[in-house]
């Protein structure tokens, strides 16, 4: 797609509404919804929708641009009809608000594609940070990844390229529903793509080391899923769009002797 700039007085915006309906927006992103002249969505349900209605008159949904049933459709085709959309609003002069679901910039190639070519095109267009999924997990999980480390990967990327996850941290894989899965035209995995990937981390991990699965609540009233299993049940695992994968620590974090001795510390300073 070839972009004319055009200098404009439009703007976009991209906010986040959090996992958790309603409790988890900012003021400022709320103020931005409020005010803008119109808003799209992009949130897992019509709670969500509804909700947004009620701060803005013209709330306008962007589900429906992914394939409909019997349809077989890249979703870069589908991302880029959605950037296209605010965009035209843009041009138009309007104050967009693009109302993602959790952090607006966190698997959403979606609002990243939007303001950089809104940019292009010489309009003002930011992010605001948003509370992700990953947020959720430490809380919902009592995790404090700093006592360790942690390592994130995307399911997919994780398989089809050479990452080394470090058995001595967190290890969190994203989408795990949709591991193995790179012609964005499906929402699903396979269980012989599950078992591939099982047998990948084997190289790592025992396949009896707990794992979790992990889908933050998206209401109140709801509680997270915190399912363990043993790594190699994940094939036969109920998984969904919004499962996450978590490998907890399968061996105690190892000190670097050459380093202590340059900072001329010793183990037993360390307690």
């Amino acid at each position: 797609m070839q972009l004319t700039a055009v200098k404009g007085q439009g703007q976009l915006v991209c906010v986040g509404t959090g996992v958790q309906l309603a409790g988890q927006v900012g003021q400022l992103a709320m103020s931005y919804i409020e005010l803008a002249d119109v808003v799209f969505s992009l949130v897992p349900d019509g709670f969500a929708d509804r909700w947004l209605s009620t701060l803005n008159a013209d709330v306008r949904s962007l589900q429906g641009y992914y394939a409909q049933a019997g349809e077989i459709k890249n979703r870069r085709n589908t991302y880029q009809q959605m950037v296209d959309a605010m965009l035209d609003e843009v041009r138009a002069n309007k104050r967009v608000v693009c109302a993602l679901y959790g952090h607006p910039g966190v698997f959403s190639c979606v609002s990243h594609l939007a303001i950089a070519q809104a940019k292009q095109l010489g309009f003002s267009a930011k992010m605001l940070a948003g509370v992700s999924a990953e947020a959720c997990l430490w809380a919902d999980l009592g995790i404090d990844p700093g006592n360790s480390g942690y390592q994130s990967y995307e399911a997919t990327q994780f398989m089809l390229y050479q990452h080394v996850p470090n058995p001595c941290t967190h290890v969190v894989l994203w989408q795990i529903a949709l591991a193995g899965e790179h012609t964005l035209t499906q929402f699903s995995t396979t269980k012989q793509r599950l078992h591939i990937l099982v047998e990948h981390l084997s190289q790592w991990y025992p396949i009896d080391h707990q794992v979790i699965i992990y889908e933050a609540a998206n209401l109140a009233v709801q509680s997270p899923r915190v399912e363990h299993i043993a790594l190699a049940d994940l094939p036969d695992a109920r998984l969904t769009t919004i499962s996450t994968l978590l490998i907890p620590p399968q061996q105690a974090l190892a000190l670097n002797p050459a380093m202590l001795a340059k900072l001329g510390i010793s183990e037993m300073d360390l307690g």
